[in-house]
C-alpha cells in the first residue's frame, strides 16, 4: 500500500499494479478498493493501475467539512503520483466524481463513466431520489448506520434476504464503518438540488 497527501493534508491510501499506461480507478457508493481490486487486477494486465480508497473510507483518512472539491484534489494528487497524466476507470457514483473533475480541468487522457447513476428527467424519480437521500441524511444523523446501509442497499434493488446475510458477515463492519461517506454521495449527485439528473453543462 502506497499514500498519498491530498492538497488540504488529507492522506488517500492505494495499492499500485501493473505496468503499462496509467489509470485510476475511482469506486462507487460504499466501495473501498478491496471491492474494486477485481476490476484494478484486470486492468493492470495492460495498464499501471492506482486503486485508491476515497476519503473517508478504508485507510484514507478525512477532513470536514466535505467538499465535492476535495474529492477532485485527491484525483488530482494521484494523477501527479501517476506521472502528471492519467486514464480514469470509473463506477456507479464514482462516475459522477470522475466526470466533475474532467470539467474541472485535470490531465485525464480518457475517461470511462461505468453506470453512472443519473435519473432520467421525470418529477417522481426526483422526488423519489430526494426522499431517499433525506431519509439517510437523517439515519446518519441518528448515527444509526446499519440501519442507513440497509435501507440504501434495499433502495436501489437488492433483496431483503441478501441484505439480512450481509449483516452477519464481517464485511458488514467495513460497510458500516463507510457508512458517513453517504453524504458525500448525495451531494455529489445532486440528489437533494436537481434529483440527481444528468448534469449535461458537464457532460459537455
Amino acid at each position: 500500500m502506497g499514500t498519498v497527501t491530498s492538497s488540504d493534508g488529507t492522506t488517500i491510501a492505494y495499492d499500485r499494479l501493473g505496468d503499462g499506461p496509467p489509470v485510476v480507478v475511482v469506486g462507487g457508493q460504499l466501495c473501498d478498493r478491496a471491492l474494486t481490486a477485481p476490476t484494478a487486477e484486470e486492468l493492470a494486465k495492460r495498464f499501471t493501475v492506482f486503486n485508491y480508497d476515497r476519503r473517508g473510507r478504508g485507510y484514507s483518512g478525512d477532513t470536514t467539512p466535505y467538499a465535492v472539491e476535495r474529492e477532485i484534489e485527491d484525483i488530482g494528487a494521484l494523477i501527479a503520483e501517476a506521472g502528471g497524466t492519467a486514464s480514469v476507470y470509473a463506477h456507479s457514483s464514482g462516475s459522477a466524481l470522475a466526470l466533475r473533475a474532467g470539467a474541472a480541468g485535470l490531465p485525464i487522457a480518457k475517461l470511462v463513466l461505468h453506470e453512472p447513476p443519473y435519473n432520467p428527467d421525470d418529477e417522481d424519480r426526483r422526488l423519489a431520489t430526494r426522499e431517499e437521500a433525506k431519509r439517510i441524511e437523517t439515519l446518519l444523523a441518528e448515527d444509526r448506520r446499519g440501519d442507513a446501509v440497509e435501507y440504501f442497499c434495499l433502495s436501489v434493488g437488492m433483496p431483503r434476504e441478501m441484505v439480512e446475510g450481509m449483516r452477519h458477515t464481517p464485511r458488514w463492519a467495513e460497510i458500516e464503518a463507510m457508512a458517513p461517506t453517504m453524504a458525500y454521495y448525495s451531494e455529489l449527485m445532486g440528489d437533494i438540488g436537481r434529483g440527481a439528473t444528468v448534469p449535461t453543462w458537464q457532460a459537455a
